[in-house]
């Protein structure tokens, strides 16, 4: 009577599977490619050759008639969001993980009331605990698009940022807005116009349940240094001689803290403040009467890179619309091979002790 190696309902054991595996490699040396891939193409790794050509035929061509079902997408691997076990290096919590530099068009609010369309660079970012391998990134980047069509503000920030922490079940949450706004310029004389263009950001983060909103601006700015101003005077007095004092580009990037509770601080009222602290703006359009107004202004307004630190924090601290704040300035010398900077912050916000790498480097006016 025959009688079955195994039982139905009991698992093989391990000589049982080690005789099926020496069948099934004689069976394999003797069989051709085609039957090999009939039966399975992974016989083929059981070879001591690894039998290379007996990889199936693969179509060269694109299926663009192939459409995606949800059985098929329910087959996919998702290593992103794999098993704790796939984790690499230290099982610690990333504080932010997510995308930059993601571009798309953004409505903005204007202080007279128009709207405007910017193309808008975002950097969003959520919290990742210890025991998850990653996130789907591109939830971020859905959760803009499902509000691209509305006038942006902080309140749609917020809404962008629910949506995100929500879908990628995350506990601290940041978002980024980085773009330029243009507003109309008069010349200082000759009654030309033209646009000047300003570096800003949006910033939104929420630590710990703690949300706190934020604003940037580089502001681009003349300086000429007061010393070398006086000793240029002093030269024409003493000895007739002529003598220019030294001025240069400068940069200073203010950052603040916006009071939710307060009325909206338009982005045209912190660049009035900028003007208000420090006047020697760089010019849009420029005939001669300008320029020579522009020298006019320089040189009633002198300032040293404390200086300017100093007058616009004076700005910042006035404004009941700003909380904690930082000022950042960066004189980038004509006279030295080497920058002036100076950092002035109010507040715990912007305290840190430690200096980015390239944060004064970052303050190069790119025109």
């Amino acid at each position: 009577m025959n009688r079955p190696m195994t039982a139905p309902d009991r698992e093989p054991n391990r000589n049982e599977a080690k005789r099926a595996l020496e069948l099934l490699r004689k069976w394999a040396d003797s069989a051709s490619d085609a039957e090999l891939v009939d039966l399975d193409p992974l016989v083929a790794r059981l070879l001591p050759q690894g039998a290379p050509n007996s990889y199936p035929a693969l179509s060269r061509l694109y299926p663009s008639d192939f459409r995606v079902d949800e059985s098929y997408k329910a087959s996919m691997p998702d290593l992103q969001n794999g098993p704790e076990s796939l984790i690499r290096g230290a099982k610690r919590q990333i504080q932010h993980v997510g995308i930059s530099n993601f571009r798309l068009p953004i409505r903005f609010h204007r202080r007279e009331g128009a709207e405007l369309a910017l193309e808008t660079s975002v950097t969003g970012t959520v919290s990742l605990d210890a025991e998850k391998k990653g996130i789907n990134m591109s939830r971020i980047m859905r959760s803009f698009y499902a509000s691209a069509e509305r006038t942006f503000s902080f309140e749609v920030i917020e809404d962008a940022l629910e949506s995100y922490k929500r879908d990628l079940e995350s506990f601290d949450a940041r978002i980024l807005m980085r773009f330029s706004f243009p507003m109309m310029v008069d010349s200082l004389r000759s009654g030309l116009r033209g646009y000047q263009y300003y570096d800003m950001a949006l910033e939104m983060t929420e630590q710990a349940g703690q949300r706190l909103k934020v604003m940037h601006l580089d502001y681009v700015y003349s300086s000429t240094c007061p010393c070398s101003l006086e000793l240029a005077e002093h030269a024409r007095k003493e000895r007739g001689q002529m003598a220019t004092p030294h001025s240069q580009r400068s940069v200073a990037r203010l950052s603040m803290v916006v009071d939710p509770s307060a009325s909206c601080l338009w982005f045209e009222d912190l660049v009035e403040m900028c003007r208000r602290a420090v006047p020697t703006e760089t010019q849009v359009m420029v005939k001669r009467e300008d320029e020579q107004a522009f020298a006019e202004l320089n040189a009633a307004n002198p300032i040293f890179v404390e200086d300017a630190a100093r007058l616009f924090a004076e700005q910042l601290h006035a404004d009941p619309r700003v909380g904690d704040f930082r000022v950042v300035a960066s004189h980038q010398e004509s006279l030295h091979s080497h920058d002036a900077v100076s950092v002035l912050t109010e507040g715990e916000t912007f305290s840190g002790a430690s200096l980015e790498p390239h944060l004064f480097s970052s303050l190069v006016h790119g025109g």
